[in-house]
């Protein structure tokens, strides 16, 4: 992928939407970009956060460890961000994240993630709406899960 594919689909991410192209391009140009093979892990529920991922290719399981073992919680596909709650939040990763096939990355460190945000007000809103519906997406499944369908 070339760094003006890579800067069509930041472009398509809600997240990103709103930033010049200049920008985008510089923020593809100072992120690292990986490849995964199926079944990889990029990091690990209890991690360090260190950056964030922009899905850019491929998709990934998001698994959270529980008495029972291993839990799929999401799927995450192109244009997905992962990994932002560790770095803003600076806590540990709050779930492991691995390829479920062949994946490509933009790795976003947590200081370039952080200058976006900083220099970018609309980033930290859209950041705020993604995790807000996180959040009310794991309470439907916990409704769901517990048999109560109040709201």
């Amino acid at each position: 992928m070339s760094l003006n594919q890579e800067v069509e689909l930041l472009k398509n991410i809600p997240l990103f939407s709103r930033i010049a192209t200049s920008r985008l391009k510089l923020l593809a140009f100072t992120s690292e970009r990986l490849d995964w093979d199926a079944s990889q892990t990029l990091f690990r529920q209890g991690d360090d956060g260190d950056a964030a991922y922009i899905i850019m290719e491929g998709s990934a399981a998001v698994l959270i460890e529980t008495d029972a073992g291993e839990v799929e919680v999401a799927r995450l596909r192109r244009g997905d961000v992962v990994g932002e709650i560790a770095i803003l939040c600076d806590v540990p990763r709050t779930a492991t994240v691995r390829a479920t096939e062949a994946l490509t990355t933009l790795r976003v460190t947590k200081e370039t993630f952080f200058r976006l945000v900083t220099e970018f007000p609309e980033v930290a809103i859209e950041i705020m709406r993604e995790l807000a519906a996180r959040l009310e997406r794991t309470n439907a499944q916990l409704r769901e899960a517990l048999g109560t369908g109040g709201g």
